[in-house]
């Protein structure tokens, strides 16, 4: 167990200096045993970004949980006027601003008070050996550093020594505009937390004057939980401003305390075992090892703050206005009586205006029967009728500068098989995009139902017949194939699964969903490494998922999964968390591949559909799902391939397979 020290920490100078507190925190681990831990604790060894050491405890936690991935929450206090509210937060830690909001129970749109402590949810997931939830970060300013970024910018939430562990840049050499991958410190419960009936872990980031006691009391949690979830002991040293991990047994409520107790002087650590005994418990956060440094940082943040103000304000007055349409006034009257502008906040929607319609608030209003529940369609999405044509209009609260991506590739995008974005409405800051409309929601819909899909769609049947399934097989297939081979650069959608594919009035399938989607520079031969990992598991190839390469093949992949889906009606994940994937080989393969795939078949088909055509499109699957991204074939080849069996379906005749499976019941009975 990590051991604390009996010398006398002195809290009275102030002003210490930044190197003398490394040099006796260096002094202090050097006394520190080590052992089997569920996490270690980083011990302040983030703030030794220089000497060139590494320690395991900093680069992350480790991938020793029974899950891979998991959901996990981080903590963050509010910082005016950068991270104040859930849309810049979840911007900053790569969340979404409604989690961010039913996490805390506030509004997804209102400012929240300085120094808050944030509940923030995030997907954790193993990155080779250590746990680590992904974000991103582009340099704002000359002199910023590893260090900053990770001590400031992110309040201690990954380490310098993480960050530069995850990026090429030369810590010496960083300039404005360079985007920083920023793996976040997280975890997912060990089998001895999932025994303990522990569902979730949290990071915590130590505040002045807390102990472990405390702050396990502030989530409802004992004491030994907290220390055995750090690998602590009941005499171990925490340190102020350091992420500690918390074990929770449900959803962490919204944190009671705005602010951290007033600051006060720990007592100086006992020198005798009895006063030790009686000492305990307490756990004090030391506060002069870390003065110095902390000093420097808040120096630092306020510099930060005062020149993106300044830059803020410059930018501000530069930016081009937007002529309000006919019916609209520059300045609109709220019902508060105050006055809002009306204008555009996104680099991506004034890039997208020339080819856009803009609509006016009161016609969303009008053709969505005012955003009326029985017009939801999922989410923030919402169906719209304008002048008889129906429309989707889907809500993004606040700044859409993340999804400014999305809008400039579907721009210039014409395809059947790709959903299509025709227009767009910014009203008090938040924004409503207008896409075409797909009568039949998603795939996933009509593959995994649940009760509020079963009955929704105007032309809803019971099921996906093999013909649809085929049809739309070959539609996701020529959607891709436009992407890899008919754009100019290229695209790779990068996030295609079942939920991303919607289906029309005709039971056509059109891809959506390209907020994730990627060009392709022909001078890097269509290949790119990133470390920031981002996907749903189930549909994510494994070389991205290992080593973050990105290829075509990578959806060439998800396309295999979603065709598996198609012929099995079975979710990208099966069961105990098994792959669909890795079934492919097991039912075409082998010995009694008739009856395996008869086995595998959606049983809603009933016995109408053409086996031979069912073993044609697996084997199509298998290929596409092959870890082995050389043994994949292109999308060109996987669309030639569906067009033979989609021209083989419409030849095939479900009485036929009746009256055979009749056949060889009355045989068995004659037998």
């Amino acid at each position: 167990m990590i051991s604390s020290q009996k010398e006398q920490v002195d809290t009275t100078p102030m002003a210490k200096s930044l190197w003398v507190s490394l040099v006796l925190l260096v002094f202090l681990n050097s006394q520190i045993p080590s052992s089997q831990a569920q996490q270690e604790y980083v011990n302040n060894k983030q703030l030794d970004c220089d000497s060139g050491v590494t320690y395991n405890a900093t680069l992350g936690n480790l991938c020793n949980g029974v899950s891979r991935s998991c959901n996990s929450y981080l903590t963050f206090r509010s910082i005016s006027p950068l991270y104040n509210t859930p849309s810049s937060i979840a911007f900053l830690l790569n969340s979404t601003p409604t989690a961010i909001a039913k996490a805390n129970n506030i509004s997804d749109v209102a400012p929240i008070p300085d120094n808050t402590m944030v509940i923030v949810p995030v997907n954790c997931s193993c990155s080779g050996r250590y746990y680590q939830h992904n974000a991103s970060y582009v340099l704002k300013q000359r002199g910023e550093t590893y260090f900053s970024v990770s001590n400031n910018t992110y309040q201690a939430l990954t380490t310098c020594q993480a960050i530069e562990a995850q990026n090429t840049y030369d810590k010496r050499n960083l300039l404005a505009g360079m985007n920083l991958n920023v793996p976040l410190r997280c975890a997912c419960p060990t089998r001895k937390q999932e025994d303990s009936g522990f569902k979730y872990l949290l990071t915590y980031l130590v505040a002045l004057g807390e102990s472990v006691a405390s702050i396990g009391g502030l989530f409802g949690v004992d004491e030994q939980s907290v220390l055995d979830a750090n690998e602590l002991s009941s005499t171990s040293i925490i340190f102020y401003f350091t992420p500690i991990t918390v074990p929770l047994r449900k959803e962490p409520d919204p944190i009671k305390v705005a602010s951290p107790p007033p600051p006060s002087p720990p007592p100086p650590p006992p020198t005798t075992a009895s006063s030790a005994d009686s000492s305990s418990s307490k756990k004090w956060v030391i506060v002069g090892v870390t003065v110095g440094a902390v000093l420097i940082l808040l120096l630092g943040l306020s510099g930060f703050l005062f020149c993106y103000r300044r830059r803020r304000r410059q930018r501000k007055s530069q930016l081009p206005s937007l002529a309000p349409t006919s019916t609209e006034t520059t300045k609109k009257t709220t019902d508060s009586g105050t006055t809002q502008s009306w204008s555009i906040s996104s680099e991506g929607i004034r890039y997208a205006i020339d080819s856009l319609t803009v609509y006016k608030f009161e016609d969303l209003q009008k053709a969505t029967s005012f955003f009326s529940e029985a017009n939801k369609i999922k989410g923030s999405v919402y169906r719209a009728t304008f002048k008889g044509d129906d429309a989707a209009v889907k809500i993004y609260k606040g700044d859409v500068s993340k999804e400014s991506k999305e809008i400039s590739i579907l721009k210039r995008l014409n395809h059947t098989n790709i959903t299509r974005l025709s227009g767009f409405c910014v009203h008090k800051g938040d924004t409503y995009l207008v896409y075409e409309f797909a009568e039949n929601g998603s795939l996933d819909d009509w593959l995994h139902p649940n009760d509020r899909s079963k009955n929704k769609f105007k032309n809803s049947s019971s099921t996906l017949n093999w013909r649809q399934r085929v049809q739309i097989a070959h539609d996701i297939a020529d959607a891709l194939n436009y992407l890899h081979n008919y754009t100019n650069p290229p695209h790779i959608h990068k996030n295609l699964q079942s939920g991303n594919v919607l289906v029309d009035g005709n039971f056509r399938a059109k891809v959506s969903n390209f907020g994730l989607a990627r060009e392709l520079d022909d001078e890097e031969g269509g290949f790119q490494v990133t470390r920031h990992v981002i996907g749903t598991q189930g549909y994510m190839a494994p070389e991205y998922m290992e080593n973050g390469v990105i290829t075509p093949r990578m959806d060439v992949f998800a396309l295999g999964v979603v065709i598996l889906e198609l012929i099995s009606g079975k979710e990208a994940i099966v069961g105990d968390e098994k792959l669909l994937s890795s079934c492919a080989r097991e039912v075409v393969e082998g010995e009694n591949v008739r009856e395996k795939l008869r086995g595998f078949v959606d049983p809603s088909f009933g016995d109408e559909y053409p086996l031979d055509l069912v073993y044609s499109m697996a084997q199509v699957a298998k290929r596409c799902v092959e870890q082995d991204i050389n043994s994949r074939p292109g999308i060109s080849e996987v669309l030639t391939t569906l067009s033979k069996i989609q021209s083989s379906t419409l030849d095939w005749d479900p009485s036929d397979e009746l009256d055979r499976s009749r056949s060889v019941s009355q045989v068995s009975e004659a037998r």
